[in-house]
């Protein structure tokens, strides 16, 4: 019995162990694309970035499947974050895009590292925020996902200026949409434990399929959808409440000629 309970313990420090290891492996990710950053190879540098953000969310979901949370956990994950999702992408978007810029390609870098950080102080302190459904503000290694995306689909040094300022206005956006108040969705609801229909297994597979046969198109076409998924969601919720305050404003003007009608002859 004592072999069998010394067994046990050393599982449960075992499963401790396992998202630790992907918060670790998604560290390294980081650490490593900005060693290859520096040598000029952006597009392997994001890729290992997008990886990062694969095991960021791999390593929560772990966690909460196997009821190991813990506050070391939380600590040590938003601390590799800072480096994976906000020091790497802000030097590979330099290396890669704002360098023309020269120091206000550096300064807008550096607003991605500030935006990052305080994305990632806020998600700290709101953890007991009611709605688990939503993030308040682009999650940073979506952010991260979608620069690193981009950087991957197209390598090579922006082939005119314009290109350098498109790209320049793109990663200041993408900074500024992580401290913002837009809704995102952070399915956090799926729970992947629950039975499913087979039928949401083929757009899945589907999905897969063409991130395979297109990595490059699909996955800046995913992230870049989903970025824009805030402000668009916040432009859709402003314009129905402006429609239904219109329709019952309407409404309500019809029917007070109608009252005042009926009310005519009673008074004469």
């Amino acid at each position: 019995m004592r072999g069998t309970g010394g067994r046990r313990r050393r599982f449960r420090r075992g499963i401790y162990l396992l998202p630790t290891l992907f918060t670790t492996g998604n560290l390294l990710c980081g650490f490593y694309s900005l060693v290859l950053a520096a040598r000029g190879n952006h597009e392997l540098a994001a890729l290992l970035i997008v990886v990062a953000a694969v095991l960021d969310g791999l390593d929560g979901r772990i966690a909460r499947l196997t009821g190991t949370t813990s506050e070391f956990g939380l600590e040590f994950d938003s601390l590799a974050d800072i480096v994976s999702f906000g020091i790497a992408p802000a030097f590979l978007s330099y290396q890669w895009a704002l360098s023309p810029f020269r120091r206000l390609g550096w300064l807008l870098a550096f607003l991605y590292v500030v935006c990052a950080a305080m994305r990632l102080a806020r998600f700290n302190i709101q953890k007991t925020v009611a709605d688990k459904r939503y993030f308040a503000g682009l999650p940073s290694p979506m952010a991260a996902a979608f620069v690193a995306c981009a950087a991957h689909a197209f390598p090579g040094p922006p082939p005119a200026r314009w290109a350098s300022v498109v790209l320049a206005c793109g990663v200041t956006a993408v900074a500024v949409l992580m401290v913002s108040r837009f809704r995102y969705r952070s399915f956090k609801d799926l729970d992947l434990r629950d039975r499913r229909s087979y039928t949401l297994v083929l757009p899945i597979a589907a999905l897969l399929v063409l991130v395979v046969a297109h990595p490059k198109g699909v996955l800046l076409a995913l992230t870049g959808g989903y970025v824009v998924s805030g402000p668009a969601g916040y432009a859709w919720g402003l314009a129905r409440r402006r429609w239904w305050r219109a329709r019952a404003t309407k409404l309500l003007s019809e029917r007070v000629p109608l009252a005042s009608e009926a009310d005519g002859p009673a008074l004469r």
